[in-house]
């Protein structure tokens, strides 16, 4: 049986749009993009390779699979993300049952995100490792899916932007869904990098 890890970067109010670049993801007139940028260091590289070095598979909602892949294998040089993007086994979530995936490793999930990532679960022993999408991981949330959170929680607060969780009613700014019911957490292990991130791994009880 599988467990789902959520791995999302997200400010101190919760905000997980667009750290990585001003045009990432601009939904909602988002302007803050790129807020991650300049927090990466020794540390949370060293947590983020431990946690895919046990990850058996990665799963993507669609949009976040083509604007990942697609800005990783345009980085000049070579680099061990792009490499381990590339290698990895990769679902995708998608309502597109027609959707051609453009990368090698990549295997379509059509249809309801929550029937065919619980069928995934019952097929792969070990870690299915969520990066970003925020739609997706919402559902699987709300749906009880998810297993365990890996948290990079930077030192910001933006006030505006699609929220992890979500508002409640919804996303206000950043647009998409709500974030579903309440869930309890047990912290499993943290530990604070030098420009402040918290990154903490929580399970799902």
């Amino acid at each position: 049986m599988g467990t789902i890890s959520a791995f999302e970067s997200v400010t101190l109010d919760g905000v997980m749009q667009g750290p990585g670049r001003p045009d990432e993801d601009t939904r909602g007139g988002f302007r803050h993009g790129g807020w991650g940028v300049g927090h990466a260091d020794e540390v949370t590289g060293r947590f983020a390779g431990s946690g895919m070095a046990r990850t058996r598979a990665l799963l993507f909602g669609h949009r976040t699979y083509d604007d990942l892949l697609r800005h990783w294998t345009s980085v000049a040089g070579p680099n061990p993300f792009t490499e381990a993007l590339l290698n990895q086994r990769k679902y995708v979530a998608t309502r597109d049952g027609g959707a051609r995936l453009a990368y090698p490793n990549s295997i379509p999930l059509a249809g309801e995100a929550t029937e065919t990532v619980a069928r995934l679960k019952t097929e792969i022993d070990g870690v299915i490792t969520v990066i970003g999408s925020g739609e997706l991981v919402r559902a699987l949330h709300r749906a009880g899916l998810v297993d365990e959170y890996v948290l990079l929680i930077h030192p910001i607060v933006l006030g505006s932007g699609t929220r992890l969780f979500g508002d409640g009613d919804g996303d206000g700014d950043g647009g998409g869904d709500g974030g579903g019911g309440r869930a309890d957490l047990v912290l499993e292990e943290s530990v604070t990098s030098t420009t402040g991130v918290v990154v903490a791994r929580y399970q799902v009880k």
